[in-house]
């Protein structure tokens, strides 16, 4: 059964409703409404949060939104709870977070989304569209960046394959919530985590691309350069890869992260930092 809701003031894009889970009594066929839950884990995130619960509320007024925030000191609780969010506090580190929020879920269906990533238009038609099949039981979008450099266009073209190197939880992992706690869901990791997840659900079924793309923020690739990111990342994924423990790499990393971003002030100024 479909229903086709569409706004009387214009301000929504039509909502269309897919049912799934059927069973008949006498006559009356009734269906549930495949629900979504958001969860978004923060750590000082005041310049996106606001905007990334906006987006999801303009797709979608019905789905769960769970923010859970790792002892952010700038506003970003107070800015979820103002724009209706469910709050939760948990200790820092995003596999942590993640799992903290999966157990404040109610949804059918889990969305993992990072705070500086935007979904896709009429997402939410597409996931009940896909989740219409019983067989899929996780998935992620295509990525592209805010930004239009051709290196970061080159980069996200690959996000459309399945492997280690090309999926990742800026894509927003979309999974099924028994099928999450069947796998035991993300490990307690602060880096990582998402990598291992996913790991552990291709062990029991295949990723499945669904067909949409989210926009993620380039800042740090702008603020760092392109190249320069991109090798670093592949280098701390290699030695993830080769055992070296995701507590350790996480301390380097966020050596690394909290370096003071060379923001660009200009155009010409932009164009140096990405190629760098």
């Amino acid at each position: 059964m479909r229903a086709t809701l569409h706004s009387l003031n214009g301000n929504y894009p039509a909502v269309h409703v897919v049912f799934n889970e059927t069973r008949t009594i006498g006559r009356i066929t009734l269906g549930k409404i495949i629900q979504f839950s958001v969860i978004i884990a923060t750590l000082n995130e005041c310049e996106s949060i606001r905007q990334c619960i906006r987006q999801v509320r303009y797709l979608d007024r019905t789905v769960e939104i769970i923010v859970v925030d790792g002892g952010s000191t700038d506003g970003t609780i107070d800015i979820a709870i103002a724009e209706g969010a469910r709050v939760v506090q948990s200790p820092p580190g995003r596999g942590t977070q993640l799992h903290a929020g999966r157990l404040e879920a109610t949804g059918d269906i889990l969305l993992f989304l990072h705070a500086d990533t935007t979904l896709p238009d009429h997402a939410f038609y597409l996931l009940r569209r896909e989740f219409r099949n019983p067989s899929i039981r996780i998935g992620t979008f295509h990525l592209s960046y805010d930004n239009d450099s051709p290196l970061l266009r080159f980069y996200s073209w690959f996000t459309r394959f399945d492997s280690v190197f090309t999926k990742f939880g800026d894509q927003c992992i979309i999974v099924r919530r028994a099928f999450y706690d069947a796998l035991g869901g993300f490990p307690q990791w602060p880096l990582f985590e998402d990598v291992k997840f996913l790991q552990d659900a291709r062990t029991a079924d295949r990723i499945h691309l669904i067909p949409g793309v989210v926009t993620t923020s380039a800042r740090r690739f702008v603020g760092h350069g392109i190249i320069r990111q991109q090798v670093k990342n592949g280098f701390y994924l290699l030695l993830y890869l080769i055992g070296v423990s995701p507590i350790t790499l996480a301390k380097r990393y966020n050596r690394m992260r909290n370096d003071r971003l060379t923001l660009p002030a200009s155009h010409d100024d932009a164009r140096k930092n990405l190629l760098r």
